[in-house]
């Protein structure tokens, strides 16, 4: 079998990382929008849990605060995870 060159690894090295940069990116706008739709909805759980009553076309009562925090957790966990994933594929390639 060949074995890898030094110009070889670097162009996996380099496609990996646009490859990585790409899916970062995608994943931290689904990220962000998921997490502050999960955000509304546990705000709309908290708002009927206390009883509150939202105001007339607003889905809940403090909604701007839980998505926001909704849209920064979801912002860096889901990329974090997906990156973690790829690169643990990447160390197992060579399993089946």
């Amino acid at each position: 079998m060949d074995e890898p060159t030094e110009e070889s690894a670097e162009g996996v090295r380099e496609s990996r990382a646009a490859r990585n940069v790409g899916v970062g990116c995608v994943t931290a706008m689904a990220g962000f929008f998921s997490g502050g739709m999960v955000g509304v909805f546990i705000a709309k759980v908290v708002g009927s849990a206390q009883r509150c009553e939202p105001p007339q076309g607003v889905p809940a009562c403090n909604w701007p605060v839980y998505a926001v925090i909704g849209m920064g957790v979801g912002v860096l966990t889901l990329p974090s995870l997906v990156m973690w994933r790829l690169t643990r594929s990447d160390t197992n390639q060579g399993r089946r």
